[in-house]
């Protein structure tokens, strides 16, 4: 429910857009520096943690928290400080004159002397038949958050990019055998990258093979593939391609007409084919080519008075504790820009 310190008819300081880490920690700091602050939260508040369940490289929780409960944390803490919450999605903003002016889905509208967008990114799922009721149990976007998880087991990582090759090297810290599976030959990943993923003991690769379905009834057992033309692998320890039967991998064909359909029993399920950041809704701001928001002299955007925080302009490393990080470094940066306002 919306926090009653919310006024329309009000000119807040600062407006947060987003109640992720970013956006929750931009509202400790500002509303902590006596800064009039709303936060628009969204009907599903909380960002991607809201979808993990126990979180264990977030500083400060030996024994790990869970990742609601986190949020649910962060969220009371800027609330303490002052901090206005409105649980409505962002619809549009007027960056054109000032105080800006905010409007959410359900028609109400704020106005603002300056913005932190702190909105994140949204993973690019598979979308495919079992995967979403997984998440959580076995299907997952984040090695460095949950490969402890595995350790001693079996699990793929689809994709063929960088973020592909650096969530299969952190796998192997903990999981048995780990296989990349990717749709084509070709990697898109950068050299150093795929070279080191080659030459790791533990790191099988899978060509010409795309995931259709995932398997299990509670937590994930399996996935199946289909191969286009033939199933070819490169197997840690080998320097050569070669072709095998799904047999040869542990997996069971399930027909093999114009395409070889095959399963492969597995633990894990890694998916890494990139990040939608969520920025199509701000047309004014300066995004790269894949969208993230430019920021220009720390976290400010091409827009004075507007400033970016989190996933939404990190492409890079995209974890709770650094989208905190820039969300305490952009609520700084308003906090400064107001001042000289004055």
């Amino acid at each position: 429910m919306d926090n009653n310190n919310s006024n329309q008819n009000e000119i807040y300081d600062i407006t947060i857009i987003g109640s992720g880490p970013a956006g929750l920690t931009a509202g400790i700091y500002t509303s902590r520096a006596n800064l009039k602050t709303l936060l628009i939260a969204g009907k599903i508040w909380g960002g991607q943690l809201m979808l993990t369940t126990e979180v264990e490289n977030y500083p400060g929780f030996p024994d790990g928290i869970m990742g609601p409960e986190l949020m649910m944390a962060m969220r009371k803490q800027a609330e303490k400080y002052g901090t206005a919450m409105v649980d409505s999605n962002f619809s549009r903003a007027n960056f054109s004159q000032k105080p800006f002016t905010i409007q959410t889905e359900d028609g109400k509208t704020f106005y603002s002397k300056s913005v932190i967008i702190a909105t994140g990114a949204d993973t690019r799922w598979l979308q495919i038949p079992g995967e979403q009721e997984k998440i959580g149990r076995g299907v997952s976007s984040c090695a460095p958050c949950d490969a402890p998880f595995y350790r001693e087991k079996k699990v793929v990582v689809i994709g063929g990019g960088d973020s592909a090759m650096e969530e299969a090297t952190v796998l192997t810290k903990f999981a048995k055998e780990v296989f990349i599976i990717h749709r084509r030959e070709e990697f898109r990943a950068s050299d150093i990258m795929l070279k080191r993923a080659m030459e790791n003991p533990k790191i099988n690769f899978i060509f010409n093979t795309a995931p259709i379905e995932v398997q299990g009834a509670q937590k994930v057992e399996g996935i199946k593939l289909v191969t286009d033309p033939k199933l070819t692998v490169k197997m840690a320890g080998e320097v050569e391609n070669r072709e095998v039967k799904p047999e040869d991998l542990g997996g069971k064909v399930i027909s093999n007409d114009k395409n070889l359909t095959w399963e492969l029993g597995v633990d894990g399920i890694f998916v890494a084919i990139g990040h939608i950041p969520n920025s199509s809704v701000f047309t004014n701001i300066e995004k790269d080519e894949k969208g993230f928001i430019k920021r220009f002299e720390r976290t400010k955007t091409n827009i004075e008075g507007v400033f970016v925080a989190g996933d939404v302009h990190d492409s890079t490393y995209m974890q709770a504790v650094t989208a905190a990080g820039y969300g305490c470094e952009a609520a700084l940066d308003v906090e400064r820009y107001l001042e000289d306002l004055v």
